[in-house]
């Protein structure tokens, strides 16, 4: 029998260690066979720097941005990172300081000047952070490191330099994007953002970046707005970091997790707050999901509510016969989860992380059922017509539609077993050769499937069937997963003291299939001997191993990056 790894061995904590750069590309180490098709780079972001100085960063979100490239050549592979240089990191380091307030550390003001220089700096105004350490994403020609403000980075995806600071309040009307936009095929860019307007009017406004055109203008200066949801309250826009697009339908999920901006900007100018400190949360709203029809740029008068809960990551969004189906990684309740990943929680013992992450609120992979079209007569009914879901959509009497979801993978059932169905394609690495778990299961719960990710450039935005996440356990990642979202059925990869980044989907180049590749992962793994991290290779179809790229250097934990191809 095998059983959840209950109690970890300690070595999550390099996860959260400062590392420095390189100055030159590292040869790995490989084991196994790298596909002789595999050729491009895997670029990831993440924060690589815990501390300046003295002066320590507070929460996960905080360090700074370190970009990282396993580039992937006739079977070799090699490893290169960099520091971003934001503003924010250049100051930093030049000042010797932590300069500008991060998610959950705020940035105290110049200790050298005199009393007077330091209370009129409260009075600047905000200065947005410009960390770039969430993502990375192209347009047209460029690449782009970004996090979730105005501000995005500029970066030559080959030699991992910083070119420029690119502010997007100069090209459309946002205060802010995700750091998770919708690269279609041809190129064209779709983001959302929150929008303060007139007299505090808030709004998120869908914005449009198209691909490049024949005159090689940048794509940027042709941004446009396409269409804009309404906020739910005047001075409080919902917390968004991601939504649903499908070829004819925008979805954005409205949380309550909100952001009071009169304390941001009351807080913040005069006595100091970090981004944290302004999140509140409305026990009372639920959830409202907007749609929108994408190539109209026109709301749909419909009004879809459900019980509330927080949301970061979008599984996958497609229509089907009238409905929008919309797949979603939740965490049940109200309360923001992100109250949960300062530093001190992540890096305590075991026992201390398992106690602060089972009061967090619990995870949950769902899928909600939005019909498109509705009828006064059906008041009452559930509308949902189609045969493989048991989702419910509810025409009530004030002409609201309430959503029940099917739950497609659920949380942690403490205690539950399985027996292992290993993978006769299972390459056992000889460092570990009882260690590594490749099977398939039925009936298998882990504490979270996170950082989801499907085939997206063949179906995103389509009927699906399979998407890859990462495992959270209590909040450390220790484990891969490839979900069936029809059958339900679940494979996992697992190794003791190992743990995966967000897993990267690359096709094949002639694939029939839709899990017909490779999984990519960055695994820090300290007790492997002299290389603690490396690059997993995983067969895509039943997550066994195919090779393993090892590095002499520690790798921080990383969100998430793309793979770029030759």
């Amino acid at each position: 029998m095998y059983s959840q790894v209950e109690h970890p061995a300690g070595g999550y904590k390099k996860l959260f260690e400062t590392v420095e750069e390189l100055s030159s590309p590292v040869t790995a180490h490989v084991t196994g066979r790298i596909p002789t098709w595999l050729r491009g780079s895997l670029l990831r972001c993440g924060p690589g720097l815990f501390e300046v100085g003295a002066e320590p960063f507070y929460h996960l979100f905080d360090g700074q941005a370190l970009l990282h490239k396993f580039d992937f050549k006739d079977g070799h592979v090699t490893y290169h990172r960099r520091f971003v240089r934001t503003d924010a990191y250049v100051r930093a380091m030049t000042e010797k300081r932590i300069v500008i307030t991060e998610f959950g550390t705020y940035a105290y003001p110049d200790p050298c000047k005199n009393i007077f220089s330091r209370f009129f700096s409260y009075f600047k105004g905000v200065e947005v952070t410009d960390n770039a350490l969430v993502n990375v994403y192209p347009v047209g020609e460029d690449y782009y490191a970004c996090t979730e403000t105005n501000f995005i980075t500029k970066i030559n995806p080959e030699t991992l330099e910083t070119i420029k600071q690119v502010d997007l309040c100069k090209y459309v009307s946002v205060n802010g994007a995700t750091a998770h936009p919708h690269v279609e095929n041809d190129g064209t860019v779709y983001n959302i953002g929150n929008c303060f307007g007139k007299n505090f009017s808030l709004a998120y406004n869908i914005i449009r970046i198209p691909p490049l055109q024949a005159d090689k203008e940048d794509p940027m200066n042709r941004s446009e707005v396409v269409v804009q949801f309404p906020c739910s309250d005047r001075f409080k826009p919902s917390y968004v970091h991601s939504f649903g697009l499908t070829s004819n339908y925008i979805v954005f999920v409205e949380t309550p997790v909100k952001i009071n901006l009169l304390k941001f900007l009351s807080s913040w100018s005069l006595w100091g707050a970090n981004y944290m400190d302004c999140f509140e949360s409305n026990e009372t709203m639920g959830v409202w999901l907007h749609v929108a029809e994408k190539k109209k740029g026109r709301l749909l008068n419909i009004k879809y509510r459900t019980s509330a809960f927080n949301l970061f990551h979008h599984i996958n969004t497609y229509e089907d016969n009238g409905f929008l189906i919309v797949d979603l990684c939740t965490w049940k309740g109200f309360e923001f989860v992100y109250n949960y990943l300062y530093l001190a929680n992540l890096r305590a013992n075991w026992d201390e992380v398992k106690q602060q992450a089972e009061k967090a609120p619990q995870p949950e992979a769902r899928r909600y059922v939005l019909p498109l079209t509705i009828d006064k007569a059906d008041t009452g009914k559930n509308l949902v017509t189609l045969p493989y879901t048991t989702a419910t959509a509810t025409l009530r009497s004030d002409e609201t539609v309430w959503l029940e979801p099917e739950v497609i993978f659920s949380g942690p059932r403490h205690g539950t077993t399985v027996t292992p169905k290993l993978s006769q394609q299972r390459h056992e690495h000889p460092l570990h050769p009882t260690n590594l778990h490749t099977y398939l299961c039925f009936f298998f719960f882990i504490v979270a499937f996170e950082f989801p990710q499907i085939n997206y450039k063949k179906y995103g935005g389509k009927p699906y069937t399979y998407t890859y996440g990462l495992g959270l356990n209590h909040f450390v990642p220790d484990r891969l997963c490839k979900l069936n979202v029809k059958t339900k059925e679940t494979w996992v990869w697992q190794e003791l003291d190992s743990y995966p980044s967000e897993p990267i989907f690359v096709s094949h180049p002639d694939a029939l299939e839709e899990d017909d590749g490779v999984v990519l992962s960055v695994v820090v793994s300290p007790g492997a001997g002299p290389k603690p991290a490396y690059l997993l290779v995983l067969n895509a179809r039943d997550m066994s191993e195919v090779a393993r790229a090892e590095v002499e250097v520690n790798i921080p934990v990383t969100f998430h990056g793309l793979f770029k191809r030759a």
